[in-house]
């Protein structure tokens, strides 16, 4: 038998008054880069910052446990990584970000709740040993990894911004790092998460913008500034 459900809901909103602004991208966008320029150009305007990422590979028994699962040390389900992904976010949200933004300051964040998706499908991808690429799958994770969710939502952060790179200038700048390639560092891995990416993009075009990842680093953050200004 099948059960119909159906549910409108928003997006957690930031009710304080701090402003939370997350960076996305796959890896080798240059997401990471941007986020300590825009922390460096609040900061010299003598604002409040506070710099972050998800995961937090060093943080707790979780984020150690993901730092782990990351370099392959350790081997879980791909759908429950998920998950164990989920509640490092829950703990980063209850002990940094939400007295952080009540506190007023700013909240950079290399990564925040979207990412779920891309990587989540990817994953729900490889446990159902599908090579299809489905977007079904995003719609269930919107609502399991609680960002579209009646039981808990995340907050959803004031401004999103999407990094869009090739793959190549992907794969070329992973190519230059020097510290361990982690699960997803792959050129047909980064292939199916931009998929998943841009399909979000689109999907939530009001909460995503999304940003010529190919420029100049000075040209990217200057974009940036502009949108949110």
């Amino acid at each position: 038998m099948k059960y119909h459900i159906e549910l409108d809901l928003d997006f957690r909103r930031n009710p304080h008054k701090g402003l939370y602004i997350a960076i996305e991208g796959i890896d080798g966008s240059g997401k990471t880069t941007q986020a300590e320029r825009l922390a460096k150009y609040f900061t010299v305007k003598r604002k409040k910052v506070v710099a972050t990422r998800e995961p937090r590979k060093n943080a707790g028994t979780v984020g150690r446990l993901i730092g782990d699962i990351l370099v392959s040390k350790v081997k879980v389900p791909f759908a429950a990584f998920q998950h164990i992904m989920s509640a490092e976010r829950s703990i980063h949200h209850e002990e940094l970000i939400i007295p952080s933004l009540k506190k007023g300051k700013i909240v950079i964040t290399d990564r925040c709740f979207w990412s779920a998706v891309p990587y989540g499908i990817l994953d729900r991808m490889k446990d159902a040993k599908d090579e299809k690429y489905s977007f079904n799958f995003g719609e269930v994770i919107l609502v399991g990894q609680s960002i579209l969710s009646m039981y808990h939502q995340f907050t959803v952060p004031d401004y999103t911004f999407y990094l869009d790179v090739s793959i190549d200038t992907a794969v070329e700048r992973i190519g230059k790092k020097t510290e361990r390639k982690e699960l997803y560092e792959k050129k047909d891995k980064l292939e199916k998460i931009s998929l998943g990416y841009k399909w979000l993009s689109k999907r939530f075009p009001k909460e995503i913008t999304v940003i010529d990842g190919e420029k100049s680093e000075e040209e990217v953050t200057e974009e940036i500034v502009k949108k949110l200004t």
